[in-house]
């Protein structure tokens, strides 16, 4: 067998993500074989707990733990947070050095900050650059963007690990590049450890996130609506629909209004409205300001739980969905399909090889309309295609390279 000329390289989880296993050696193909692959993470507490990506520590069977001062020890998931891409591990240890948080939206373009990790399997490296950006969005690796743009070197087997400041405080944890190499380009992410603490501290209390919700679906404000809808404010979070008996639909939130501020805070875009009420805990009440009509006005909302919607499945139904997968249309998705935040449905993930739909829907096309009727979610599409006889013709409207058309599948 051939050695690995790259020696662990490959191994990185965040590399294979987007790589897969083109760089596999040789006769592994058709082989069994244990996988191992390389992370970091930061010690936050002299309980053990360690935070870490998610996308480490992922599918992971075991998880073999190498401190600072060569002692190893397994690591337990505590919970994980795909949403954010992050997880939290303990191990049970003594005599624990930690780092101390720091207040990441103190940060300012131009702050010098520090990437700790173990890039290549080369522990304990450290690298130096800058703050090039905060609040990053739509980058499409998480549901939950507002990442730290840094030029501080991270390279694979960085994820997970420590971005600290000048006074050695945490302020963010490594997630991910943007490279066409798969090595360092100079442009690296990083979640804020304000949003990784508030994630931290849910897992560690509840075994899982939990985030508001209010129930609206929101888009940024484009020059081309705000003169359309007669709106003079340059930001804001457009309402574009409101969910029936939700938190803004019982508080008299309306399709058209521009959520400027939450909680006294100034928002933004969608993005800023949308991490904001993930933070906030459920059953708060919160005073929102809108512009409605050319007038402010501030509404009362008190939030509810914002609730995982599990995907279709493909096996659910006699008819000629059977064998097509869906999967809710994500903030991730929606940017790495380059949907406009306008559209809602779900997104086609799969096509069966038998099914008459072959040839007329494909993988990444969103379904906003079966049978006339509106699609939002997954639960809404199985409630209506759950009702489709065997030998029934399906009218989808799609969403599919810049414009919607009719498709109809024939048994």
């Amino acid at each position: 067998m051939q050695n690995n000329p790259f020696g662990d390289m490959f191994n990185d989880p965040f590399y294979r993500r987007f790589f897969g296993d083109q760089f596999d050696q040789p006769g592994q193909k058709n082989r069994k074989y244990k996988a191992s692959a390389l992370g970091s993470g930061v010690l936050v507490s002299e309980q053990g707990y360690i935070l870490t990506n998610n996308h480490v520590v992922k599918g992971a069977d075991e998880i073999k733990v190498i401190l600072y001062d060569k002692r190893e020890f397994t690591g337990k998931i505590v919970g994980t947070d795909p949403r954010t891409d992050l997880a939290v591990i303990k191990i049970n240890a003594r005599d624990l050095s930690i780092i101390r948080f720091g207040v990441s939206g103190n940060l300012k373009i131009g702050d010098i900050v520090l990437a700790v990790g173990n890039p290549f399997g080369l522990s304990q490296t450290i690298t130096m650059g800058i703050v090039s950006a905060v609040g990053r969005s739509n980058v499409g690796i998480a549901d939950f963007e507002d990442f730290i743009q840094t030029d501080a070197a991270i390279n694979p087997g960085n994820s997970g690990g420590a971005l600290v400041n000048t006074s050695g405080e945490l302020v963010g944890i490594n997630t991910a590049i943007f490279s066409t190499s798969g090595g360092y380009m100079g442009v690296g992410f990083a979640i804020p450890t304000d949003m990784a603490k508030t994630v931290m501290d849910s897992i560690i209390k509840n075994g899982r996130v939990i985030r508001g919700w209010m129930g609206v679906s929101i888009q940024n404000l484009t020059p081309e609506l705000a003169k359309s809808l007669g709106i003079k404010e340059s930001a804001g979070a457009l309402i574009a629909g409101v969910e029936g008996n939700s938190p803004a639909d019982k508080a008299g939130l309306k399709r058209g209004d521009l959520v400027i501020e939450l909680a006294g805070k100034k928002i933004a875009d969608s993005t800023g409205l949308r991490n904001m009420v993930s933070a906030t805990g459920p059953g708060t009440k919160v005073d929102v300001k809108v512009i409605r009509d050319g007038k402010e006005r501030t509404l009362s909302v008190t939030l509810g739980e914002f609730k995982e919607k599990k995907a279709a499945r493909k096996t659910e139904y006699r008819n000629v969905l059977q064998g097509i997968s869906v999967d809710e249309l994500t903030t991730g998705l929606r940017a790495k399909l380059n949907l406009p935040e306008n559209l809602n449905g779900v997104v086609v993930t799969e096509v069966g090889p038998d099914n008459p739909a072959q040839g007329i829907l494909q993988a990444g096309d969103l379904i906003q309309e079966m049978n006339r009727q509106e699609i939002r979610d997954t639960n809404e599409y199985d409630q209506i295609a759950s009702k489709i006889g065997e030998k029934d013709n399906v009218l989808l409207l799609i969403y599919r390279d810049g414009g919607s058309i009719y498709v109809t599948i024939r048994p």
